[in-house]
């Protein structure tokens, strides 16, 4: 049986990451994947069983590494502020610098099948951390309780919003733009006006 290669194993990974989030699922293969990575297609097996397993395999890794990432130095006994601060940092952080890993998983959010499998290993990871965050500032009076999709939407949805404008390197109209971190505070500070009671 032929070894497994470390830098080889690391190419397949990036290049399948890449290949998914140009061709998305159904025009991804790994034949193309093979040829992209300058190996037979034999050597794919060696790592991974069939298709779905690859897919499968890098996602939870990716999910792994950007649930390890959101929740560095997140406290979630710390003041809303505090806390809601350090996600947006955390999370903006993530997507600035692994833009590939980002996309990769959001381009797999549209499949049933990973969805299931993956973004219930992501939940399983944020939730119990962030729901206690949440319940503390709604016990302390920081927050007025509200709809967890409302909150979601008015927490993060500027957030979201103003990385992908980043990244596509346009907003509205089609107009240019690069997000500064004067911009993002400054969001920032507006979300959290909009949540925190008066």
């Amino acid at each position: 049986m032929r070894t497994r290669n470390t830098e080889k194993e690391q190419l397949v990974k990036q290049k399948a990451m890449e290949h998914l989030v140009q061709y998305g699922i159904d025009g991804f293969s790994m034949n193309k994947l093979a040829k992209a990575c300058n190996v037979s297609v034999a050597t794919l097996y060696i790592y991974y069983r069939d298709k779905d397993d690859l897919i499968l395999s890098i996602a939870l890794e990716e999910a792994q590494h950007m649930c390890t990432t959101m929740l560095e130095g997140f406290d979630p006994a710390s003041d809303f502020a505090t806390g809601l601060r350090q996600q947006w940092k955390n999370r903006s952080g993530f997507i600035t610098q692994y833009p590939l890993s980002a996309h990769f998983l959001e381009q797999l959010k549209s499949t049933e099948y990973f969805q299931e499998k993956i973004f219930r290993h992501i939940a399983d990871q944020l939730r119990p951390v962030m729901s206690q965050f949440l319940s503390n500032a709604i016990e302390n009076g920081e927050i007025d309780e509200l709809p967890l999709e409302v909150y979601w939407c008015v927490a993060f949805g500027p957030l979201y919003t103003l990385l992908r404008f980043h990244h596509e390197g346009q907003s509205v109209g089609g107009k240019k733009f690069a997000m500064t971190e004067e911009m993002l505070w400054q969001t920032f500070d507006l979300v959290l006006r909009a949540l925190k009671k008066q």
